[in-house]
């Protein structure tokens, strides 16, 4: 009896072939952040990497990636990361740096809109503390009467 697939299940992409998908993303976010020539400014590059992993995890489709796809991408991100800002750097560290006054400053500077700082410094509170992540959103949902989550 044939059968027929109703769909496909593309494999996870290798961090290889995400590397190679992401590299002029990475290519664009260096020279945003450069200042001269080849230096960075490493306060601009981590609220454009920050912007970046936001997006990619909120949407990863229109990054051509699927769900099970971001955990190799974060390996990849995070390599970029520490070729930039050095060794050692990662995800938390950018992050932090948003959370920081400098990165208030940063934000600023670079004229983010409210609602992109506000998705900024939501991710932080979700990386960097996800247990007071999770009670001040049940707060925010006890202001507004949303549900309670489980």
């Amino acid at each position: 009896m044939l059968t027929t697939k109703l769909w496909q299940h593309v494999p996870m992409l290798d961090l290889l072939d995400l590397k190679h998908a992401f590299d002029p993303v990475f290519d664009d976010l260096r020279a945003r952040s450069s200042v001269v020539d080849r230096f960075v400014d490493r306060n601009i590059y981590q609220v454009y990497v920050a912007t970046l992993w936001a997006n990619v995890v909120l949407s990863p489709g229109e990054a051509g990636i699927e769900e099970e796809d971001l955990e190799n991408l974060h390996d990849v991100v995070v390599a970029e990361i520490e070729q930039v800002l050095g060794p050692g750097t990662d995800l938390n560290a950018v992050f932090a740096f948003i959370s920081s006054k400098q990165g208030e400053q940063t934000m600023a500077e670079v004229k983010l809109n409210q609602t992109h700082k506000d998705l900024l410094q939501y991710f932080s509170s979700m990386i960097l503390d996800p247990e007071g992540h999770k009670k001040w959103m049940q707060e925010i949902r006890d202001k507004t009467g949303l549900p309670r989550s489980n």
